[in-house]
């Protein structure tokens, strides 16, 4: 082999090298969890009758790569015009959460309610809201995670 054909070779495996350096870092960066997520929310409430306590539940998938602290949940009337801010949710109540795996975990929150607390509970469509805290501090608030509609 001729010096310009080694000179070409090593050139071309040289630039094939960093092509394939630039795809792999494209791939990891790609998958790589770009902070907090809050997916798939669902609202739910069942009426209290005949004696039996009714629930507001609330559920939803959280994950970040440093793992979950906690996700406050606030439920509010959409006629009331509350709209909370993130720094006011961090007095309202935790969700539980269960881990799935190191980043992902899955969060839900019930509320008891009885015949006699339904008697004065607004009738009507509800907002969820959530703050979600990371182990590592991070925060991710969603002001309209879930809706559902109260017509009992």
């Amino acid at each position: 082999m001729s010096r310009i054909s080694k000179r070409v070779v090593l050139t071309s495996l040289v630039g094939a090298a960093a092509v394939g350096g630039i795809a792999v870092a494209g791939i990891a960066s790609a998958t790589a969890p770009s902070g907090p997520t809050v997916d798939n929310a669902s609202a739910r409430f069942v009426a209290p009758s005949g004696g039996t306590e009714g629930a507001f539940t609330f559920a939803t998938d959280v994950a970040d790569d440093s793992g979950i602290k906690n996700l406050k949940v606030l439920a509010w009337p959409d006629d009331t015009g509350l709209k909370p801010k993130a720094k006011e949710m961090e007095h309202v109540d935790d969700a539980t959460c269960k881990r799935v795996d190191d980043e992902k975990s899955t969060c839900t929150y019930t509320l008891r309610v009885t015949e006699q607390e339904a008697a004065g509970i607004e009738r009507g469509d509800w907002t969820v809201s959530v703050l979600l805290t990371t182990r590592d501090g991070e925060k991710k608030f969603v002001p309209e995670a879930a809706t559902v509609t109260l017509d009992f």
